[in-house]
C-alpha cells in the first residue's frame, strides 16, 4: 500500500475527532453565528500565521537524504505565504477588528498545536510536520467550500468574507495531489511513523478547536428563527 493511502487508513479514527465535532451538524442545521465563524477565523489566523515559518524551519532541519522535501517546501512556502493576512481581510468584511485577532492570542487548542509543532521540529523528526499538512490540507479541501458555502447562505456574508474558506476547498485539489504524491516518496519506516504521528496530535489539537466554535442551542434556534 502506498504510503499516502497507510496515512489515511491509520489517521480515520483521529479524523472523526474533526468531522464529528458539533460544528459539522450545527452548519447544517442553521444553528451558526456571526460570533461562531469569526471565532473560527481568529483561532485560524493563529496557526496560518505559523504555515510559512514551520515550513522554514522544518526545511532547515532536513537531511540531504530528504532534499526532494526541501524543494517541495520551497514551493508549499511560496503558495502558503501571506495567507493569515486573508483570514484578516475576511474578519473585516464580517465587521469584526482584525487588529484584536492580530495581537491577541489563541486559546489552548491552537497555542498547544503550534507549540507542539515547533518543538517536533526542534528535537524531534522534522518530516512528521507532514502530519499536520495531511490535517489541514485534507480538512479543507473536503470541507471548505461546502461549509463555506452554507455559512455563507445562512449568515448573508459577502464573498470577500470568505477569500480564506474558499482558496482552501475544492479549488486547492491540485495542490493535495501534490501533496499525496510527496507522501508516496517518502519510504523510511521512521519518517513515515513521524508523520502518522504528528498527524494524530494535530486531528486531536485541530478538532478540539472545532469543538470548542461557540453555538447557539437548538432552543435558542428556535427562539430567534435561525433554525
Amino acid at each position: 500500500m502506498a504510503f499516502f493511502d497507510q496515512l489515511q487508513a491509520q489517521t480515520e479514527p483521529d479524523r472523526a475527532h474533526v468531522t464529528g465535532a458539533p460544528v459539522m451538524g450545527a452548519i447544517q442545521e442553521g444553528r451558526f453565528t456571526l460570533d461562531s465563524y469569526t471565532y473560527f477565523l481568529s483561532q485560524a489566523y493563529h496557526h496560518v500565521k505559523h504555515t510559512a515559518p514551520l515550513m522554514m524551519a522544518c526545511g532547515g532541519r532536513l537531511p540531504e537524504r530528504l532534499e526532494h522535501v526541501r524543494k517541495a517546501l520551497v514551493e508549499y512556502i511560496e503558495e502558503e505565504y501571506g495567507h493569515h493576512e486573508w483570514i484578516l481581510n475576511d474578519l473585516t468584511a464580517c465587521g469584526a477588528e482584525a487588529d484584536a485577532v492580530r495581537h491577541g492570542t489563541p486559546d489552548l487548542p491552537i497555542r498547544l498545536m503550534v507549540s507542539y509543532l515547533y518543538d517536533l521540529i526542534a528535537r524531534g523528526n522534522p518530516v512528521g510536520l507532514f502530519g499536520m499538512v495531511q490535517v489541514l490540507e485534507g480538512t479543507s479541501v473536503s470541507l471548505a467550500t461546502p461549509m463555506g458555502q452554507q455559512i455563507q447562505k445562512h449568515l448573508g456574508l459577502p464573498n470577500q468574507a470568505f477569500s480564506y474558506l474558499y482558496s482552501h476547498g475544492s479549488l486547492d485539489q491540485d495542490h493535495f495531489d501534490f501533496f499525496r504524491n510527496l507522501m508516496d516518496s517518502i519510504t523510511d519506516p521512521a519518517d513515515q511513523a513521524a508523520i502518522v504521528d504528528t498527524a494524530k496530535v494535530v486531528y486531536r489539537l485541530y478538532g478540539d478547536m472545532l469543538h470548542a466554535i461557540p453555538l447557539p442551542d437548538q432552543e435558542e434556534s428556535r427562539l430567534y428563527g435561525t433554525a
